[in-house]
């Protein structure tokens, strides 16, 4: 039995989570995934904050700033590569459950699997390249750590795969806890043994040990998830569609990326234009702040699979309920998650280190903007499993465009504080385009407070 096969068999199961396991509706199931997902996201901050901390107070204010930058440039560089896939995979594989093409599951699981390796490694080549021409150009402090992240790339998007695959599937401790807890809680461990062993505690030591911690995760939920599917379906042919799973993967890719930039872009502006220390402060404020956005996660994991589902039956008016559900479901735990998390501001980013203090209105800044997000849900998801992602890619062009625009007039002005500022702007953008969006192209209303049936209700009293 793996690891993760043992913490489902050990998850703690009261009466409530006894009865949601047994549930055959998919409302309950989709619940059930989104109370399992914030289980793990409240864990996973938990893990994350600890490790950030440990990790700066060893490194200091400048080489921890290093090492974040760098660590998000790989992370979304490995989110990219994959080019949509681990979502295409969710849009599909429920849809080729209920009609029993296993063929198509078999063939789609392991295309997404190669393509991403494939892809990865050509961003690899690509980001050996790129250091080769233009090292002169880059700050010296940055070269190593850019050339350790570059080889976690494959194993970064395989595991953004085998997370999607798990997802479509509803294992969520098996999608979830490599990526959040064990990843983490790895990195950790492998930078405190190499530092106890006499290395020396910089960004180079700690991008060593993200390096050998991604490889170790990635591996294990491959032997996880692989024998899982054994399980579940059959061996037989595989039947390979790439191109209609690109078509879908393509346009979601582009969702994807222009929505991991405008959560990260805050983070690489600000090490673009200011030094490492001041990078190390803002990534402490954000990353704290960013305590809110787990609960967004966790329903963005509960109800994806559910959309899916609804789309493929066709029942609009379930659609839109649970639309409505889904964003009271993220509205109402943010708020209660986001005041505790200021409340608390000042004493959090002290245990980082008492420069780290400064950040404490940037918290209360990004805490706004969060709100403004979370009113809508995941409504992004809801246009992605409808087949609309094309106008979910503008939504997002315009609110990066926003984002960056501000960053870029701000932070030379107004510091970190512009930088703050200008991501909580671009997520109030974000959330009003895609409210919009949604009842535009959908006919449904999602937004915490307000009814998700009124506007159906009103068509059809105009269609009689």
């Amino acid at each position: 039995m793996t690891v993760l096969e043992a913490a489902e068999k050990w998850l703690p199961a009261g009466p409530a989570l006894a009865r949601a396991l047994r549930a055959d509706d998919d409302q309950s199931r989709a619940r059930l995934m989104a109370v399992v997902a914030f289980a793990i996201r409240v864990l996973s901050a938990a893990i994350a904050f600890v490790s950030q901390i440990i990790q700066a107070r060893l490194m200091g204010e400048f080489e921890y700033g290093i090492f974040v930058f760098v660590w998000v440039l790989v992370v979304l560089a490995g989110n990219f590569s994959c080019l949509g896939f681990p979502t295409a995979v969710i849009r599909f594989l429920p849809q080729y459950d209920l009609d029993k093409a296993e063929a198509e599951i078999r063939g789609l699981t392991m295309t997404a699997r190669v393509f991403a390796m494939l892809s990865a490694s050509t961003f690899v080549l690509i980001g050996m390249t790129a250091l080769h021409l233009f090292g002169d150009r880059i700050e010296g402090y940055y070269l190593i750590p850019l050339f350790l992240a570059l080889f976690a790339l494959p194993m970064i998007a395989l595991g953004d795969v085998l997370d999607g695959t798990a997802r479509a599937n509803r294992w969520p401790i098996v999608a979830m806890s490599p990526t959040y807890i064990i990843r983490p809680t790895l990195i950790l461990v492998f930078m405190m043994a190499a530092v106890s062993l006499g290395a020396p505690a910089t960004a180079t030591t700690a991008m060593q040990a993200a390096l050998g911690a991604t490889y170790v995760t990635t591996i294990g939920q491959f032997l996880t998830v692989d024998r899982r599917l054994v399980r579940r379906y059959e061996k037989g042919v595989r039947k390979i569609d790439f191109l209609a799973w690109f078509r879908v993967a393509f346009p979601i890719f582009l969702i994807e990326g222009f929505g991991f930039l405008l959560t990260n872009s805050d983070v690489i502006v600000v090490g673009l234009y200011l030094p490492p220390d001041q990078v190390a402060i803002y990534f402490a404020a954000a990353k704290t702040m960013a305590l809110v956005q787990f609960v967004f996660f966790a329903v963005k994991a509960g109800a994806t699979p559910r959309f899916s589902a609804l789309m493929a039956e066709g029942d609009r008016k379930g659609l839109a309920g649970f639309a409505g559900i889904a964003a009271r479901w993220t509205f109402w735990p943010s708020l209660a998650v986001g005041a505790l998390v200021l409340v608390l501001g000042e004493f959090l980013l002290g245990m980082f280190g008492p420069a780290f203090t400064a950040g404490y209105m940037l918290m209360a800044i990004l805490f706004a903007g969060n709100m403004a997000k979370a009113m809508v849900g995941p409504a992004e998801m809801l246009l992605t499993m409808a087949g609309r992602q094309k106008l979910c890619v503008g939504v997002y062009v315009l609110a990066l465009t926003t984002n960056i625009g501000l960053n870029v007039t701000l932070i030379p002005h107004l510091g970190l504080a512009g930088a703050a500022a200008a991501t909580a702007s671009a997520m109030a953008v974000e959330a009003l385009l895609l409210h919009l969006a949604v009842r535009r192209a959908l006919g449904v209303v999602v937004f915490a407070f307000a009814d998700p049936l009124a506007l159906i209700h009103r068509m059809e009293a105009k269609a009689t």
